[in-house]
């Protein structure tokens, strides 16, 4: 097949490029963003690659359907982006990476959630500068405190087990509970979990129901001092009042992978550039916020992992395979 490959930067087509031409297949890399406007990009192409802040409404599903393209391949688990119901419609195929690596987006949120605890990036920052003062590092213990996750699905547990083992106290709320979250911690109810929680870790979809989750009345309902951890989708939280409630003192710690207007600041450099997003530019202004651009997927392993798993998909699109990985509308 010769597909499309969007929002393509250096290491996609590292890892990509050489294992589908073994294969048989031809990707071409598009730096752009998929949207209405670069959809046409695609007019000679069978298939489109996309990453989690394409635009794949049924606008954009419209033109690649009307110049022929059969598939379409998400190199993430995500899907929130894509307009499902008409990609059925339009008799265009969906496919997805469900678990490219879980381990890795589970160690990078412990890793933020370590870091703004003891301070380790403030503390390297000083030292630098030959600061060696311990004033305004303090942190809190891991062990006794109670840690809350949003979502007990594999990254959720995966997260959740290492704080267990340092003697963390593990709550969890989840609609489809897990044996496995079991295990580690206690269900318990959506509020219970906010009230009782130090830490909270967000780890659920993206869903009309979910978008919002943690917004100005839940945060109502926390601890004063909470931690907040965010390396699932930026919708999930309204950053608006989040600001409020770290400028009020409500959130003591905010770690974030992801953010709600990400999709033209995350991936790029802007470093040489007057940022736009004045919600963003405050964020970064508080020193107890600490902010990753969706990065916690990015190893080795779970680049090879996307790779592999979108090459099977194209495989087994052609063979007429249904799969795990396919993603169709849920019927009303």
């Amino acid at each position: 097949m010769r597909i499309a490959v969007f929002s393509a930067k250096p290491y996609d087509e590292r890892f990509l490029k050489a294992p589908a031409a073994d294969a048989g297949h031809e990707l071409v890399f598009f730096a752009e963003r998929l949207t209405a406007a670069t959809a046409i990009l695609a007019a000679d192409f069978d298939g489109v690659c996309v990453f989690v802040n394409d635009q794949v409404d049924a606008a954009v599903l419209r033109t690649l359907a009307k110049n022929g393209l059969r598939l379409l391949l998400l190199r993430c688990a995500g899907f929130n982006n894509v307009d499902l119901v008409a990609a059925e419609e339009l008799g265009i195929g969906v496919r997805r990476v469900p678990a490219y690596s879980p381990y890795a987006v589970a160690e990078h949120a412990l890793a933020l959630i370590l870091t703004l605890n003891r301070k380790t990036h403030r503390a390297f920052n000083r030292v630098r500068e030959g600061n060696f003062s311990l004033e305004g590092l303090v942190g809190f213990d891991i062990h006794g405190s109670t840690a809350g996750f949003i979502g007990t699905g594999k990254i959720g547990c995966l997260t959740a087990e290492p704080l267990a083992a340092m003697g963390c106290r593990v709550l969890g709320y989840d609609p489809y509970p897990a044996e496995s979250f079991s295990k580690i911690g206690k269900y318990t109810s959506l509020e219970t979990l906010l009230a009782e929680s130090d830490i909270i870790s967000l780890h659920c979809p993206l869903t009309p129901a979910t978008r919002h989750l943690i917004n100005r009345e839940t945060l109502k309902l926390t601890k004063t001092g909470v931690m907040i951890i965010n390396t699932s989708r930026g919708g999930l939280i309204n950053t608006e009042d989040l600001i409020e409630a770290l400028k009020s003192g409500k959130v003591g710690y905010v770690g974030l992978d992801v953010y709600e207007q990400e999709a033209d600041v995350f991936f790029e450099d802007l470093s040489g550039e007057i940022i736009q997003d004045d919600v963003l530019q405050r964020l970064v202004t508080f020193p107890n916020v600490l902010i990753t651009s969706h990065q916690a997927f990015f190893t080795e392993t779970a680049m090879r992992n996307i790779t592999a798993t979108t090459l099977e998909n194209i495989e087994d699109f052609l063979a007429g395979r249904s799969s795990a990985s396919e993603v169709k509308a849920k019927k009303s």
